[in-house]
């Protein structure tokens, strides 16, 4: 680092830490970071993620919107049922019901699906509102309207729009409206307050009970199921299969991904009983080919009306041409095509709606020499998903893996994904009260990697630090990267720590 961009005061990062972290962290990420790692990282791009307000003002009323909902149960804690957003919709005019919906449920890789979804239908020319979950670095990136996310003064003034409506289920209620049902309410009144043409919809838990289910999709995607939230949603992918198996609705079309065979059978006596049509990976839709390309991959993929190929995705990672062949089955299946047409979609809009997606967080580059990558995984499916793209789109030399986990998650799964990748490990903790504390995790680590393979840095830019000083120790790894991963929320402070928010 040049004489001219000396260190940020440790005393300041910890009085903004501190600020931050009095937050509910699922609501903001902190927001100070390093000069020394923003020095180094690439020029800021714009990946589609909102940063803080300019305005003070609006700064100020965003901030105190945020307060307020993190006074609600957090969207972790689910109960079984759907009476209070059905109290809220039923006060608000049934916003949901004002435009046709696409529902996505699974285990890893819907926010992915989504925005592919998003993208194909913008590019047919339909808008669309897409609400997905977590954020990653602000909250307002949840509720997008035309493929960017509402502005931070939509988001409050929706906010304020539902409010007393809010309040008035709250009273009738023996519990208070959650975290994740008055957003959704927000969601489903923006929407139709744009007004969309169709609203892209991601659950945030589950299925059957998740607040966005009292939509009607016509389109119900349910993307790979494998086991997470196993303490509220099942030991098994079959059990598991069950909740989620609750967003298909009778007439529907589902759009299968690849799955466990007790999910798929779980999946399919569903759709049965309510007389849904459905489409299955590998069946009726796939990906027949696919190639490294330079910032992505190449894709032929088999749709329910016939072959698209020479499609390009700027993503990596052969999950996410399987996530790309069950979007474009989604729209598809939206469009009526494999049911009530035949023909496949127009081949050029195709390719320039996959060409122009974006999933952030998800195995995404933002930084070289050394190259420095993020991926949410945070579940072991996730991890030997992010482990396989690595391995065959990135040529590193040597790996270092920064993780930072959740409390409650399988980490040694997660762990034992990563291992055969990683080289070192420097394991860490984010700003989260749900994060897991870096000594058990450690400990954990050492289990897994040996004790001479796992540094501790109790603090994210810290452990950065490391990590990238470790990959550049030696110019024999002059192909050395680092790869941060383990939660949505590590990887969104390391976002703004490496000066990309």
């Amino acid at each position: 680092m040049s004489d001219d961009q000396p260190d940020q005061p440790d005393e300041e990062f910890d009085d903004i830490v501190h600020a931050e972290t009095t937050r509910d962290p699922d609501l903001a990420v902190i927001e100070a970071g390093s000069r020394t790692l923003r020095a180094q990282a690439k020029p800021r791009q714009d990946e589609g993620l909102p940063a803080r307000p300019a305005d003070p003002e609006v700064d100020k009323a965003l901030r105190a919107v945020e307060q307020e909902l993190a006074g609600r149960w957090g969207e972790t804690k689910l109960d079984p049922s759907l009476v209070r957003i059905e109290k809220l919709v039923d006060v608000l005019g049934d916003p949901q019901r004002a435009y046709p919906t696409i529902h996505i449920t699974g285990t890893n890789g819907k926010t992915s699906t989504a925005r592919m979804i998003e993208a194909l239908l913008g590019a047919f020319e339909l808008r669309t509102g897409r609400y997905t979950s977590p954020h990653v670095q602000s909250i307002t990136e949840r509720i997008s309207l035309d493929g960017a996310p509402i502005s931070a003064e939509r988001f409050i003034e929706t906010y304020e729009d539902i409010k007393a409506f809010v309040e008035l289920v709250d009273a009738e209620q023996e519990y208070r409206l959650s975290f994740f049902e008055v957003l959704t309410g927000m969601a489903y009144a923006a929407f139709a307050d744009a007004p969309v043409d169709v609203g892209v919809v991601e659950v945030g838990m589950g299925g059957t009970w998740d607040a966005t289910n009292v939509i009607d999709a016509q389109v119900a995607v349910v993307t790979p199921i494998d086991l997470d939230h196993t303490d509220r949603l099942g030991s098994t992918s079959g059990e598991i299969a069950v909740e989620k198996s609750g967003i298909i609705k009778p007439g529907a079309t589902v759009v299968l991904a690849q799955q466990p065979v007790d999910a798929a059978q779980v999946m399919l006596k569903k759709a049965t009983e309510v007389e849904a049509k459905v489409a299955r990976e590998g069946m009726e839709f796939g990906v027949l080919a696919r190639e490294i390309a330079v910032g992505g991959q190449l894709m032929t993929l088999r749709g329910l009306g016939g072959e698209y190929e020479q499609v390009f995705l700027p993503l990596y990672g052969a999950h996410q041409a399987h996530n790309a062949a069950v979007a474009l089955a989604a729209v598809e299946a939206f469009f009526g095509i494999g049911a009530e047409q035949s023909g496949r979609l127009d081949m050029d809009t195709v390719r320039a709606a996959f060409a122009s997606v974006s999933s952030p967080g998800r195995l995404e580059v933002v930084r070289s020499s050394p190259t420095v990558v993020l991926d949410a995984a945070h579940n072991p499916a996730g991890a030997r998903a992010a482990a396989e793209g690595l391995s065959e789109s990135f040529g590193f030399s040597r790996l270092i893996g920064v993780v930072g986990s959740s409390e409650g998650k399988d980490v040694r799964g997660v762990l034992e994904a990563l291992e055969p990748i990683c080289q070192e490990l420097v394991v860490t903790q984010n700003s989260s009260h749900r994060a897991m504390d870096v000594d058990e995790l450690a400990g954990i680590a050492v289990e897994v990697f040996g004790n001479d393979r796992v540094q501790v840095e109790a603090r994210l830019d810290d452990a950065l630090e490391a990590a990238i000083t470790l990959a550049e120790e030696e110019s024999e790894f002059a192909g050395a990267g680092v790869l941060v991963t383990g939660s949505v929320i590590t990887v969104g402070e390391a976002r703004l720590l490496l000066g990309r928010g």
